[in-house]
């Protein structure tokens, strides 16, 4: 549980009224945080309330062109162990995983689920769309019936493809959903399709931070803030192990980022 209002309240009390004025804040500041708190907790996810949903896309996804590959297989059964998935559990998402790829498979009743699971919890949004986009990405360049389900999956999340596209970025990936498609559900917009493309010269750091080159030192910062504020593994509750090491690795690549357009600029 975090204390920030009550320390703030207690500070500003203290200010104001003294040792009465920072008692006062104290009390006030902690009912606001519990109030904070008992928000929070209720819009926690229930852990491992995605597994099944999840395994089953990733099913999807890896059927979506036609085959399912060792590398895609091979991810499903990293994935397993990276999570810490017993026996039981293990099968149970096999399962899940061969449900995904049988032919006509429907995915949007499957993307409901995660997206009933993750409410209202963003921060649970971007952990989802990084398992499933190292999916996609298995065999290099992905095809448009992976995307198609991966953009269908963000809008469903409420993540926007500009965010789609910084999440791209940080695994080494340039793409541009294309003029009138951003923000829009999916399938928006018109014009062909273009892959996202390894980019040879590493993560774009403007792209990571979902801003254009063009904008000014005070938009960067608020958007990096913004960004590290929603990708931070403490925000995560119980989420497994493996979730919170993919944020630290989202926040790492957004600190650097950061730090080299920092340097490029010259700003503090």
């Amino acid at each position: 549980m975090s204390y920030s209002y009550t320390l703030w309240f207690t500070f500003f009390g203290l200010l104001i009224g003294h040792g009465a004025g920072a008692i006062t804040g104290a009390i006030i500041g902690f009912i606001f945080d519990n109030l904070r708190y008992s928000q929070r907790k209720r819009a926690t996810p229930e852990a491992g309330g995605f597994v099944g949903p999840l395994f089953t896309l990733l099913g999807a996804v890896a059927k979506s062109d036609g085959r399912v590959s060792e590398a895609e297989i091979a991810i499903a059964e990293r994935l397993m162990s990276r999570m810490g998935l017993n026996a039981e559990q293990r099968k149970q998402a096999a399962t899940s995983f061969n449900v995904g790829k049988q032919p006509e498979f429907d995915v949007t009743r499957t993307i409901n689920e995660l997206r009933q699971w993750v409410g209202v919890r963003r921060d649970h949004a971007f952990p989802v769309l990084d398992v499933v986009i190292e999916t996609v990405l298995a065999e290099g360049n992905p095809p448009p019936e992976k995307m198609a389900i991966l953009r269908q999956l963000a809008f469903a999340l409420r993540v926007s493809e500009m965010e789609l596209m910084a999440l791209m970025a940080m695994k080494g990936y340039a793409w541009n959903a294309g003029p009138g498609r951003r923000g829009h559900g999916p399938g928006a917009g018109s014009g062909g399709y273009v892959p996202p493309q390894r980019s040879s010269q590493g993560p774009d750091p403007y792209a990571v931070l979902g801003v254009d080159r063009s904008a000014d030192d005070r938009a960067i910062k608020r958007a990096y803030r913004k960004l590290i504020s929603e990708h931070h593994p403490d925000r995560l509750g119980d989420l497994p192990d493996d979730m919170r090491k993919r944020a630290e690795s989202r926040a790492s690549e957004i600190n650097a980022a950061y730090d080299r357009i920092k340097e490029m600029r010259g700003f503090k």
